[in-house]
């Protein structure tokens, strides 16, 4: 069974589609990665997913059923725009106003355990006001698993960050996949921290899905290239270009596409008299791959 199921969703707001026919498909167990850029539908999406906003047209599907079904809402823990904490009031006093809000049976044993999950046990005297941006996002994180939802939908929970942040709340999602069951659906601007645990990718454009893939299908499509250096790059470059097909300047580097085989190019340098300093092989990561399938899709409209 799939935790979401999106068929032909629209929502449009003076006569302009934030939403245009989206099909979406998110497996259970998923942490799904949503990309695409500021004002492609991302958010609007979620709020349709959550109940905030009605669709024009289209269907939702959570777990099987229909999104309003009172059953499966009551499944579904969100985190879209910011926590909707009280300031003034501790973490405690924020986290104990929602299990009253939500009707929840032992409210003390729920806070302590979502505390738990998002790093948060020793903090929960700390007024909300006082606390870092990652505290606060983790926070948000903890309301929204309050009852223990199957679903939670985040709308970029890592943005503004720093590195640690940003490390706690990977190690976070991922417990809550794996120790937890549940589904997260995820966006991001930050496309190299979202690779780092993402399942799954749906790439959105202008309120249209372009693409939806496994991690290891993007896996398998991203370019595997030879990165490397020299004394005399644009030596280099040229010598490389006689003996391969794609041959590109990226920074620093010069990179070979398609060909893993770093032997057989430093051979083909050492004969054209150049010495590579430094050499390695890699593959396209998400951002890349994001870029380039974004740059295709404009010179495609383009054309039409």
């Amino acid at each position: 069974m799939n935790a979401i199921e999106i068929r032909d969703l629209s929502k449009s707001f003076r006569g302009m589609y934030a939403v245009d026919h989206l099909n979406m498909t998110v497996p259970q167990g998923a942490i799904y990665g949503f990309i695409g850029e500021n004002g492609s539908g991302k958010s609007t999406t979620e709020k349709l997913i959550c109940g905030h906003l009605v669709p024009d047209g289209g269907e939702i599907k959570l777990f099987g059923k229909d999104y309003t079904d009172p059953g499966v809402r009551v499944r579904v823990g969100a985190l879209i725009e910011n926590a909707g904490c009280f300031p003034g009031s501790s973490v405690y006093q924020n986290l104990r106003m929602q299990t009253i809000n939500l009707g929840l049976e032992n409210p003390d044993e729920e806070i302590r355990r979502v505390l738990e999950i998002v790093r948060m046990e020793d903090n929960a005297h700390l007024k909300f006001k006082s606390c870092s941006l990652g505290m606060k996002q983790r926070i948000g994180i903890a309301m929204a698993l309050l009852g223990d939802p199957a679903l939670l939908i985040l709308d970029e929970p890592i943005n503004g960050l720093d590195t640690d942040g940003m490390r706690i709340m990977r190690e976070i999602l991922v417990d809550i996949t794996q120790k937890y069951g549940c589904t997260v659906l995820i966006s991001s601007h930050i496309l190299g921290e979202l690779e780092k645990i993402a399942t799954h990718y749906g790439i959105i454009r202008q309120g249209r899905m372009i693409m939806e893939l496994s991690a290891r299908e993007m896996d398998s499509r991203a370019q595997v290239f030879v990165s490397l250096k020299t004394k005399d790059m644009e030596g280099a470059e040229a010598a490389l270009r006689a003996g391969f097909a794609t041959v590109r300047r990226e920074g620093d580097y010069l990179r070979v596409y398609d060909v893993d085989d770093t032997a057989g190019i430093v051979d083909h340098l050492m004969k054209s008299g150049h010495v590579p300093s430094e050499i390695k092989k890699n593959k396209i990561g998400l951002e890349e791959y994001y870029i380039e399938l974004m740059s295709n899709a404009t010179d495609k409209s383009e054309e039409n």
